[in-house]
């Protein structure tokens, strides 16, 4: 076992007995069977909900955009999607309307949903620009140049490399 490996396990065994001394001392938590059961509720969100729409959408994502070569570009606009969602959730999800209306002022769903758009358009309209920057190097005949293509060959026969 290596000594990263040793010094994460016991920082995380660590980090544990500290959770577990907090739920049982802190005198906010009036029932520790309360929050066990709210951890096991989150574990059977993630693991039943989230983490099979994420790799259903990863999965499309990747059928999607291996044609238009803009992966990159799409999952970057899904992750800033992601973020803005992970962000807005907890105010979006708040039920009924704060009994100081000054801490919530604005019209939180709107503002996410105009957030998702205008990502959505972002992300979009780079991928278009990129589709015609690619078929405009198609038709122009030019390729993108690597090391091994040269405009002529090499004065030695070989690859390049200069031998003795």
């Amino acid at each position: 076992m290596t000594a990263l490996r040793r010094t994460t396990g016991a920082a995380g065994l660590l980090l544990m007995g500290f959770g577990a001394y907090v739920l049982l001392t802190d005198a906010h938590i009036r029932d520790p069977r309360d929050v066990v059961i709210s951890l096991g509720g989150a574990i059977v969100l993630h693991d039943g909900l989230l983490a099979p729409l994420v790799l259903a959408i990863g999965l499309l994502t990747n059928r999607l955009a291996s044609r238009a070569g803009g992966r990159r570009i799409l999952r970057g606009g899904l992750i800033v999607a992601g973020s803005l969602t992970a962000i807005a959730l907890p105010v979006l999800l708040r039920p009924g309307t704060p009994a100081n209306k000054t801490v919530l002022p604005l019209n939180y769903l709107a503002n996410w949903l105009l957030l998702i758009a205008l990502t959505t358009v972002a992300t979009a309209v780079i991928l278009a620009l990129r589709r015609r920057h690619l078929r405009s190097r198609r038709r122009g005949g030019r390729t993108k140049r690597t090391i091994h293509d040269r405009s002529s060959p090499p004065a030695s026969g070989r690859s390049g490399h200069d031998s003795p």
